[in-house]
């Protein structure tokens, strides 16, 4: 089923700043979660819930912990859609 889904960089980055509840301008590649833009661990956890629904992938908590800006939310999407 995952084959079917294809990763669009502007589609993620609009539905990672929703879910984060951050301006999609002030999610950049250097962002980091915690420090610029104050997400919690509950607000993770909401990330990776979105996640999995989005792209019906299933995310690890120790994955989500590893989860410091864009490019990893990416990356880790990209690698659990190749699979």
């Amino acid at each position: 089923m995952t084959a079917d889904i294809t990763l669009n960089e502007d589609e993620l980055r609009g539905l990672v700043a929703d879910a984060l509840d951050v301006d999609v301008e002030a999610l950049t590649d250097e962002a980091h979660f915690i420090d610029d833009l104050d997400v919690d661990s509950l607000v993770a956890l909401e990330l990776a819930v979105t996640l999995e629904r989005s792209y019906q992938v299933k995310v690890e908590e120790a994955e989500i912990v590893e989860i410091r800006r864009f490019p990893d939310v990416r990356d880790l999407l990209a690698k659990k859609l190749a699979a």
